[in-house]
């Protein structure tokens, strides 16, 4: 029993990290700067949110509760880029930075998930599957940033 309670609680940490890229993206998607990238953002948190209900099913056939809400460090950090944004303005440079800095936690949280011993069987299975569009998000963000470092 203990092993499927310490795989439900990883499970759970990596959806409410998982939630808080939604909102990232989605909060992204709506202050993208003449919707240049807004598509981009918004495909990546519907896929997401694939992700995060594929990590819910797996929590249930556990046997526990999902987790429906971002994490708490997710919503303070939100509030911060929500200050900031006040402050100094948002571009669309600004945006990417922040998302692909959103992206190496999350891509860090899987890889650390994934490298512990809490995860077997199914449950490993599901989360390396999630972890591919982790990466690849992770990947495509980090394209996005060095590309647009490199025109400026």
């Amino acid at each position: 029993m203990t092993e499927r309670n310490e795989q439900t609680t990883t499970l759970n940490t990596l959806i409410a990290t998982l939630i808080d890229s939604i909102n990232g993206y989605e909060d992204a998607a709506a202050n993208s700067e003449g919707g240049k990238f807004q598509e981009v953002f918004r495909s990546r948190a519907s896929e997401r949110q694939q992700v995060v209900e594929d990590l819910r099913a797996e929590v249930r056939r556990l046997g526990g509760n999902p987790e429906d809400d971002g994490s708490f460090m997710g919503k303070t950090h939100q509030r911060f880029l929500d200050l900031k944004a006040t402050i100094t303005g948002r571009d669309d440079q600004a945006i990417i930075n922040e998302v692909e800095r959103g992206e190496d936690y999350l891509k860090e949280k899987f890889e650390t998930a994934l490298n512990s011993h809490e995860l077997t069987g199914d449950s490993r299975a599901v989360v390396e599957k999630a972890y591919q569009s982790v990466r690849a998000g992770h990947d495509q963000m980090s394209q996005l940033k060095h590309s647009l470092d490199a025109s400026a």
